[in-house]
């Protein structure tokens, strides 16, 4: 959530905001309509116009590249064809044309110029010329050393969130490029290896810059945004809370608040009402990572209190300054007289006093405490977070305590809600994949909640999870900046600067995954989550030291929530709903909510198997037949000794009709 807020500021001049297409309906898919077919393909530009190809052969070269890898239509996560026409080809063209280009050898014909008449005055003039040459020479090696940069007015590419955009320069220029805005520029990251050096490998040497900056008002030095020691210090901390122990209570957790969404979707399904599923599934995160977090039950799904709509308005905030053009509020004269900013700031005091006051009260339940701490320590009476930190002797201030807990609390509660709105989305657009997943659920679950031990038998609701987290991955760009001078691949990278790690690209590049568009939770079949992130080619959780401590927690919630809802209830697109659209917030947002209808599942009945372990019958020449109950074997036991007459038996009788009524 935190990264994808300070890469909306970072990137808030290019105004990459408004309306999107979704990635899956035709709006997004004509983005993706031409494809990267090769590395090479997509350096095509930057080698060209490094040489000595003239501008014009240079964008010949690169349109006919592109015409030639470029497939006339794409398939759609549904299926369907979609047509290549539109903005977004033209956008592409324009692209490949060289207009966003940065020229790096416009100085070649000068240089031949000097050389020529040099080499016209003489033995002088022809060493001097052959001197010239092999400078050139160097420079251009030089050159080849220097990032691919993208450049212009980048405000023409508008009703797309700013990481679509992206990919479609990505396409051109490769794993890694500048995009320049003036004099500002930011350094685009979209390979695995690269993503790899700079979450993992070389860790250290990077900071989270922006991000830090953007969220201090809110999270303070809380885990995400904090660096340096107090991050290692903090981080060292929080870890151990999340045990296994921890995780396998929350089971019950997740369970028993998504059975109030449940409850609350009966209703609308019993009276026919539509439901906008984005804000349900927001306060029922909401609702879980306040009791897993600080023991507090918000309750946001049957009630509209001070404390819910306190979080509301911060979290609004956040999303608010990561898009913002002009930080106002960085000025304190005009922060005191904008009325929105007065309101943030009410709802904030509310927000922290409420947590203070959680802090003080869980500090005097652990001192009238008597339990020995342990590794997997976890309290009956408030088996939170907060109680964790609090009775393994934390030495940490109350504000450096309080930041902890806001940033679990939005950091938790928004990628959650968003993976879930998205999953829905994309269920509603695959019936097929429904259906799989409530013949998986029905016969894993049953009637009842998951426990830890269905986590592994839920298999395919897991893949549904996977696949979701990596068409709409939370957040879709990671933020870092340069704290000394690196080598990313072949490329310098000076200190201070800052970069954007494309997880969108990562995730959609066709270099890295068959039918990158499609939806196919089956392609985890076939894939490791676990291996695909050790290649950094998916990182729904981030990478390396700092990857997310609450991946398994976060995990865990999102299947329960999915595996109870699908087996209580059908969901499709409310009819007359606005577009499923995407744009920019502190994670994926829908631009005008997902509108659902919901409906109760009918499913045929559950038969009971009887005791009986079988049935004893004589047929019409005395022979004596057992049928089994669980397997419907016959079995000959022998003559009828006694003579029953076969009208004993009933005449309609059969071993399936039999089983089907016991």
């Amino acid at each position: 959530m935190a990264s994808i807020a300070a890469a909306g500021a970072s990137l808030s001049n290019s105004c990459f905001s408004g309306p999107p297409g979704s990635a899956v309906e035709p709006r997004l898919q004509k983005a993706t309509n031409v494809r990267l077919q090769s590395s090479l393909w997509g350096q095509n530009i930057v080698k060209c116009r490094r040489s000595s190809v003239s501008t014009a052969k240079c964008r010949r070269t690169t349109v006919a590249v592109i015409e030639k890898n470029s497939p006339d239509s794409s398939t759609s996560a549904n299926g369907s064809v979609l047509s290549s026409e539109g903005t977004d080809e033209e956008l592409a063209s324009r692209i490949a044309s060289g207009e966003f280009t940065v020229a790096a050898a416009k100085k070649k014909d000068k240089f031949a110029n000097i050389r020529q008449a040099l080499a016209n005055g003489g033995p002088p003039g022809r060493f001097l010329s052959f001197a010239l040459a092999n400078y050139e020479r160097r420079l251009k090696q030089e050159s080849l050393k220097k990032l691919p940069e993208a450049k212009g007015d980048v405000r023409k590419i508008v009703g797309q969130p700013f990481f679509v955009p992206l990919f479609t320069l990505f396409r051109t220029y490769g794993g890694i490029f500048r995009l320049s805005f003036g004099p500002k520029s930011f350094v685009i990251v979209s390979d695995p290896t690269i993503t790899k050096r700079i979450l993992k490998d070389n860790a250290k040497s990077y900071s989270k810059g922006i991000l830090a900056e953007i969220l201090e008002f809110v999270m303070g030095t809380g885990l995400i945004p904090a660096d340096g020691e107090i991050w290692r210090v903090r981080r060292r901390a929080i870890v151990p809370s999340l045990h296994k122990k921890f995780v396998t209570a929350m089971l019950s957790l997740f369970g028993d608040s998504t059975i109030r969404l449940c409850d609350k979707l009966d209703t609308a399904a019993s009276n026919g009402d539509d439901v906008e599923m984005e804000g349900l599934f927001s306060r029922l995160t909401l609702d879980v990572i306040g009791k897993a977090v600080f023991n507090y039950d918000f309750d946001s799904l049957s009630n509209e209190t001070g404390i819910v709509e306190a979080v509301y308005v911060t979290l609004r905030e956040a999303e608010d300054r990561s898009v913002g053009i002009f930080p106002y509020w960085k000025i304190p004269i005009l922060a005191a007289i904008d009325p929105r900013q007065r309101r943030v700031a009410k709802a904030l005091k509310v927000v922290n006093d409420t947590l203070d006051s959680l802090i003080d009260k869980c500090k005097q339940i652990v001192e009238e405490e008597d339990d020995e701490f342990h590794e997997e320590y976890i309290s009956e009476r408030d088996p939170s977070i907060l109680h964790f930190l609090l009775a393994s002797g934390d030495e940490v201030t109350s504000k450096q305590l309080r930041d902890d807990l806001m940033t679990m609390l939005i950091a938790g509660h928004e990628t959650s809600a968003a993976v879930l709105t998205w999953t829905f989305y994309l269920l509603s657009m695959n019936p097929s994949v429904t259906a799989k997943l409530q013949r998986e659920v029905d016969a894993v679950l049953g009637d009842r909640a998951p426990t830890i031990d269905d986590m592994k038998k839920l298999q395919y609701t897991t893949n549904i999870i996977n696949e979701s987290m990596r068409l709409y991955p939370q957040p879709p760009v990671l933020i870092r900046r340069t704290m000394e001078d690196d080598m990313l691949g072949p490329y310098l990278v000076k200190e201070g600067e800052d970069l954007f790690i494309s997880v969108w690209n990562l995730h959609r590049s066709p270099l890295l995954w068959e039918n990158a568009d499609a939806f196919q939770p089956e392609r985890w079949d076939t894939y490791s989550a676990a291996e695909a992130s050790q290649a950094f080619r998916y990182i729904p959780f981030g990478g390396g030291p700092r990857k997310c401590v609450g991946d398994v927690f976060a995990t865990y919630e999102v299947v329960t929530a999915l595996a109870m809802l699908a087996r209580r209830f059908n969901f499709e697109l409310a009819a007359g709903a606005p577009p499923v659209s995407m744009t920019t917030g502190a994670t994926i947002h829908t631009t005008n909510g997902l509108h659902m209808t919901v409906t109760h599942r009918t499913r045929a009945p559950v038969i009971p198997v009887t005791d009986v372990p079988s049935l004893t019958t004589v047929d019409e020449n005395g022979v004596i037949k057992s049928y089994s109950a669980s397997d419907g074997s016959i079995s000959v036991l022998g003559p009828s000794s006694s003579g029953c007459p076969a009208s004993a038996v009933p005449q309609n009788f059969s071993a399936s009709s039999t089983l089907e009524q016991s």
